[in-house]
């Protein structure tokens, strides 16, 4: 099957990729994809998209996801929180922004399209344009984002209005702090926690519980995912794929990486990867900034690993506020004991962030070993 390039910071030039490659004959279509040699290789019958991003660790992957995975997760979430318009406020070319495009294809509805940078007035604009009925009945409106456009939107009185005239809004990308969450709710937005991945077809855990067709199971301490979700591999590369999905018993289990728990609902408690040893000890970096982001002010530090030359590895606190490095340290080391301590805070105008809206980790690991920064 043949694979088409779409430019991925054109929306609309993805909408209408998606709408030829979900509801139509193809071509496959291509996003981000300076991963993808020219010209762009044959894929599978039945690939309707091919994903690439270098994601939080900078590398590479090309995620190969058919229709049938891409329908699947949308049909599933019309079930679980409904059905009804969709506005597009993330970047077309992550598997986030692609899939809120393939819900509202799904649906026969045209998505509505923020435009230009995100602002609260800008979401607000594109809020109140979607306000339509159908007999009489008001249409419920969607939408998708990262904690961090939450955040923007609360600190605006017009932006907190537009996010509450949502019927449900899913929040992915990272973990959504409870202080957050607690916001959303006292201005009467209805947030709904996403897990997921471009392997997953995007989110397809909403508020810890798996979707329909979904299964989850913590073995070895990592969280795996099944269903028809999934995507085929990664585009040339077999023993990635074959690494990072499993075939056991005639189930086939996507390995996420991410370490948690599972009884009925998913608890992530971090990478599986992101640990390091100080002193001997086993240091979860994922506990450890969990911890420093329930501090005032701190509800977007990140902290990354560094080298040390008394305990082997140490962390940083990379923070865009003041913050005092005792506090933090006291706070870590009440909650995770003394080895979990960070070494310093490194502070910086604003944290980058990759157009998924996550931290971008490699830029500021770079910054706290005080290397060139890509």
């Amino acid at each position: 099957m043949r694979l088409e390039p779409v430019e991925s910071h054109d929306p609309r030039a993805v909408l209408r990729g998606l709408r030829a490659a979900v509801l139509g004959a193809g071509p496959a279509i291509a996003l981000g994809g300076a991963g993808i040699a020219a010209p762009a290789p044959e894929v599978p019958a039945g690939t309707a998209l091919v994903v690439t991003t270098s994601g939080s660790t900078g590398y590479p992957k090309s995620v190969v996801l058919s229709r049938a995975a891409l329908t699947s997760g949308a049909l599933a979430t019309a079930a679980r929180i409904g059905e009804g318009a969709w506005l597009l406020a993330l970047p077309a070319g992550y598997i986030a922004g692609a899939q809120v495009l393939v819900r509202a294809l799904v649906s026969g509805r045209e998505p509505a399209i923020l435009s230009g940078t995100f602002s609260p007035s800008a979401f607000a604009a594109a809020a109140a344009g979607m306000a339509s009925s159908a007999g009489g009945t008001r249409i419920p409106a969607y939408t998708s984002l990262v904690p961090a456009q939450v955040a923007t939107l609360l600190d605006s009185p017009e932006g907190a209005r537009a996010l509450a005239s949502f019927e449900a809004v899913l929040v992915g990308g990272q973990a959504l702090a409870p202080a957050l969450a607690d916001r959303a709710a006292a201005a009467g937005a209805r947030l709904v926690r996403t897990y997921g991945s471009s392997e997953t077809a995007g989110g397809c855990v909403y508020d810890g519980v798996p979707l329909d067709g979904v299964g989850v199971r913590v073995a070895g301490g990592e969280v795996q995912i099944s269903g028809p979700i999934l995507a085929d591999g990664y585009l040339g590369d077999p023993d990635r794929t074959a690494a990072a999905f499993l075939h056991e018993g005639g189930t086939r289990w996507y390995r996420t990486g991410d370490a948690g728990a599972f009884d009925g609902a998913l608890r992530v408690t971090g990478r599986v990867d992101n640990v390091i040893v100080s002193g001997g000890i086993n240091v979860s970096l994922d506990r450890v900034e969990a911890v420093v982001r329930t501090l005032p002010g701190l509800l977007a530090a990140v902290v990354v690993p560094v080298p040390d030359a008394r305990w082997g590895e140490a962390s940083v606190v990379v923070v865009d506020s003041d913050a005092e490095l005792k506090a933090i340290r006291a706070a870590v080391a009440a909650a995770l004991g003394a080895a979990a301590r960070p070494r310093e805070v490194l502070r910086v105008d604003r944290i980058p962030l990759l157009p998924s809206g996550k931290p971008d980790r490699v830029t500021l690991r770079a910054l706290a070993n005080g290397g060139p920064v890509a």
